[in-house]
C-alpha cells in the first residue's frame, strides 16, 4: 500500500483542503453572496476576488442539548393585566424602544456576520456555476475531421531524416557497456596478475606468455564492438489523429445610438462583460466576434467594444447584415457552433424592424445554435420587441429577456445561460 503526503505550503492561517470542504458545504450561502456582490462593482473590478458576509444563523451547527421538556406554569411578578388563557399581541415597532439612535439600516456587516474572502477564481467559479452554452453539439465535425500529426514517442525503423540522435547514442553506450563490460573487467584482472607475476619473470615465463595472449585477444574482441549499430538506431515517431472539433463563435452585437444612454450602455457592457468573462473562462475554442453598431455596423475589438464613445442613429438591421456577412466568410454553421447576444433599448427606425425579422428569419436563425436579445428600458416595448416575438414563436433557440435594473443584469444572464436538463 502506497501513502501520498501532500507537503505543498497552504497560505499563512489558511488550509487548502479546508477552504474547498467550507466552499462545498456553504455554497448555496456563497453563490447569494456572490451574486449580490457583483452589482454593486464597477465594469474594472467585476472579475476580482470579494469579501462575502454570511449571516452566523446559516452557518451555525446543529447540536443535541436538554430541554425544559413537559408542561410548567410560572407566575411572573408585577403582572396585573392579564389572567390565565390570555392571547398577548406582539408589541409593535420590533418589541419596546430601543436605546439606539437613528433608524433601521439594510447597509453594513452585523456582528454576528461571518466575512469569508473568496479568490479570482473561486470568484468566477461561483459566478458561473450551473451555466453553459445551449445546444453546443460536441462532434459536429466527426465527418470532416481534419487528420493532425502528433509526436508518439520513437521507434526502431524510419525514415533517416527522422532519426533521435540523443536516443540512438544513449541506446548504442548501453549496448556497447552490456557487451564489453565483462571483457574489459576480465582484462582489468588479468593485467594485475601480470604485473604481480612480473616480479618474477623467470619462473612465470609461461604463464605471462598465456596472459598476455589473453588480454591480446579481449582487446581485440573488446575493439570488434562497433560503437554504433543498425540495432541502436531510434527515429521519432509520429501519428496522425483527427482533431476535435467542438468549436464555436459568439456574436456581441451591441446598442450605442444616441438613444442609448450613458445608464442603458452601461448596464449593456456589464451584461457583455459578465458573458465575456463566462465564455474565456469556460471553454477554450470560443471565438468572440464583437459588433457596435448606430446607422452602420462595425466590427471592432475587445478594448474598443467596451470603452469607445461612438454613437449615432439606430439602424439595427446593419448589425444584423455584419453578421450574416461574417458568418459566410468565416464562420460556416457545418464547421461552427454559432451563437449570438443582442443588447439594445429597443429603439430603431421604424421601416427597419421588419427587415430585422426577415434577416433573423431567413438568413440568421436557421444556422444558429442559440440566440439571446436583451432589451434594457424602462419603457413600453417598441417595434423591435414585437417583431422579435414573431421570431422567438417560431424558433426555440431564440431568447427574450427585459431589463429595467442593474439588479435585473445578473438574474436575467443565469437564465438565458443555466444548464440545460439532460
Amino acid at each position: 500500500m502506497a501513502h501520498f503526503i501532500d507537503r505543498r505550503l497552504n497560505g499563512r492561517n489558511k488550509s487548502a483542503v479546508n477552504r474547498q470542504r467550507f466552499i462545498r458545504r456553504y455554497k448555496q450561502q456563497l453563490k447569494k453572496a456572490v451574486s449580490d456582490a457583483v452589482l454593486k462593482r464597477s465594469i474594472q473590478d467585476i472579475d476580482k476576488g470579494e469579501s462575502v458576509s454570511i449571516p452566523t444563523r446559516d452557518i451555525s451547527e446543529p447540536f443535541f442539548h436538554q430541554g425544559k421538556g413537559g408542561k410548567r406554569e410560572q407566575v411572573h411578578p408585577g403582572n396585573d393585566q392579564f389572567i390565565t388563557g390570555d392571547r398577548v399581541e406582539r408589541p409593535l415597532g420590533g418589541g419596546g424602544k430601543g436605546g439606539g439612535q437613528g433608524e433601521a439600516s439594510n447597509q453594513g456587516d452585523g456582528e454576528d456576520d461571518f466575512v469569508f474572502e473568496i479568490s479570482k477564481d473561486e470568484y468566477l467559479d461561483l459566478l458561473f456555476d450551473g451555466l453553459e452554452l445551449p445546444n453546443l453539439e460536441k462532434n459536429k465535425l466527426n465527418k470532416i475531421s481534419e487528420m493532425k500529426t502528433f509526436r508518439a514517442g520513437y521507434t526502431s525503423d524510419g525514415v533517416p531524416a527522422n532519426i533521435n540522435i540523443v536516443r540512438s547514442l544513449r541506446q548504442s553506450l548501453a549496448r556497447r557497456t552490456a557487451l564489453q563490460a565483462g571483457k574489459k573487467t576480465t582484462v582489468a584482472e588479468l593485467e594485475q596478475e601480470l604485473a604481480e607475476l612480473g616480479k618474477r619473470p623467470a619462473e612465470n615465463y609461461a604463464r605471462i606468455q598465456d596472459i598476455e595472449e589473453e588480454i591480446l585477444e579481449l582487446k581485440r574482441r573488446i575493439a570488434a564492438v562497433p560503437f554504433i549499430d543498425t540495432f541502436d538506431l531510434r527515429f521519432n515517431n509520429f501519428i496522425k489523429r483527427p482533431i476535435p472539433s467542438t468549436q464555436a463563435v459568439m456574436f456581441c452585437l451591441m446598442d450605442v445610438s444616441g438613444s442609448m444612454d450613458q445608464a442603458t450602455k452601461d448596464m449593456a457592457k456589464r451584461f457583455y462583460l459578465l458573458l465575456y468573462l463566462f465564455l474565456t473562462r469556460t471553454y477554450k475554442n470560443v471565438d468572440v466576434v464583437f459588433i457596435r453598431h448606430h446607422t452602420q455596423a462595425k466590427e471592432v475589438d475587445e478594448q474598443e467594444f467596451f470603452y469607445s464613445q461612438e454613437t449615432g442613429g439606430t439602424i439595427v438591421s446593419s448589425a444584423l447584415q455584419m453578421m450574416k456577412d461574417v458568418m459566410q466568410e468565416r464562420y460556416p454553421a457545418d464547421q461552427w457552433n454559432i451563437y449570438a447576444a443582442q443588447a439594445s433599448d429597443g429603439d430603431n427606425w421604424a421601416d427597419d424592424s421588419p427587415l430585422c425579422r426577415q434577416l433573423l428569419n431567413n438568413d440568421i436563425m436557421p444556422f444558429v445554435r442559440y440566440y439571446a436579445y436583451i432589451e434594457i428600458t424602462n419603457r413600453a416595448h417598441q417595434t423591435l420587441w414585437h417583431e422579435y416575438e414573431s421570431i422567438a414563436r417560431s424558433y426555440s433557440n431564440f431568447a427574450m429577456e427585459h431589463i429595467r435594473s442593474v439588479e435585473d443584469i445578473y438574474p436575467v444572464f443565469r437564465e438565458l445561460f443555466k444548464k440545460q436538463a439532460a
